[in-house]
């Protein structure tokens, strides 16, 4: 397991890798440090092509929250911390409506420097007020996934999609956000909305966030459609494990872009510049 610190030298380059201007392979970092850019690095990059990944807080006994439906408080502020950084990496944020009507999330970036996602709910019937705080106007864009021909406020893009069995198919989300000019995507919340990505081979990684606390009732984290009979079945990803603040955060490659992403940039030596990026 790898403990995870996130300095403000090692931001800064993963911000720049974000920006296709740096590796995460070279320079002169503390272990703790290289953990966070091995953690970060992967989903930072943009040379493999836009990325699909999720990511799920819970307790020791597999809660998202409690029997009441208090969530806030499952990760501790080192994993709200890295919920934050997760968000200023990838180009947009998705959250089916249930997350945004019960937990009422802005979905900005407030934890750490970067610059907001855009915001995507996915809100099958329009059941969405208009004033959420989703949706407020912050300069970020705004989208709403919806079948129901409902009028929006300006500036609110809607992207219109019919129900499959009474669903939203996710492939067709995943398409209709794409064809926006919406890059890599977070899928935040909640779990069902995870599982249906999941489900449907749409996930290039997935994150499990497990705080050290027992709720003891509650709703489940992942909780598939079509459960498996045998473990011979079970999805068995390509697992890291890192250590933030006391979370621990099992990283999971689900797809063979997404653990190609946890490979060097390139072979070059520490304090050189090739191409214009920077690798210092």
């Amino acid at each position: 397991m790898q403990i995870v610190e996130v300095t403000p030298r090692v931001w800064d380059r993963i911000l720049t890798v974000r920006s296709g201007r740096a590796c995460t392979c070279c320079g002169r970092f503390s272990d703790t440090e290289r953990a966070a850019l091995d953690l970060y690095g992967p989903l930072a990059r943009r040379d493999l092509g836009p990325m699909t990944f999720a990511q799920i807080g819970q307790s020791l006994d597999g809660r998202v929250a409690t029997a009441s439906g208090d969530a806030r408080d499952v990760s501790g502020p080192e994993g709200l911390a890295h919920l934050h950084r997760l968000r200023a990496l990838v180009d947009g944020v998705v959250i089916g409506v249930g997350t945004a009507l019960h937990d009422t999330p802005r979905l900005t970036v407030r934890l750490c420097s970067g610059h907001n996602p855009a915001r995507i709910v996915i809100d099958p019937r329009g059941r969405l007020p208009d004033d959420a705080p989703v949706l407020r106007d912050d300069g970020a864009r705004r989208v709403v996934v919806q079948s129901v021909r409902r009028p929006r406020p300006d500036g609110v893009e809607v992207l219109h999609l019919p129900l499959t069995d009474g669903r939203l198919d996710p492939a067709a989300i995943l398409q209709g956000i794409r064809n926006l000019d919406i890059g890599s995507l977070l899928i935040e919340g909640g779990g069902s909305t995870i599982t249906n990505f999941l489900e449907d081979g749409l996930l290039d990684r997935l994150q499990v966030s497990v705080s050290p606390l027992i709720i003891g009732n509650g709703p489940q984290g992942l909780t598939t459609r079509s459960p498996v009979d045998r473990l011979s079945d079970a999805i068995r990803p390509d697992t890291r494990v890192f250590n933030i603040g006391g979370d621990i955060v099992f990283d999971c490659a689900l797809a063979p872009r997404a653990a190609a992403a946890c490979r060097p940039l390139h072979t070059a030596q520490d304090g050189r510049e090739r191409n214009g990026m920077l690798i210092a």
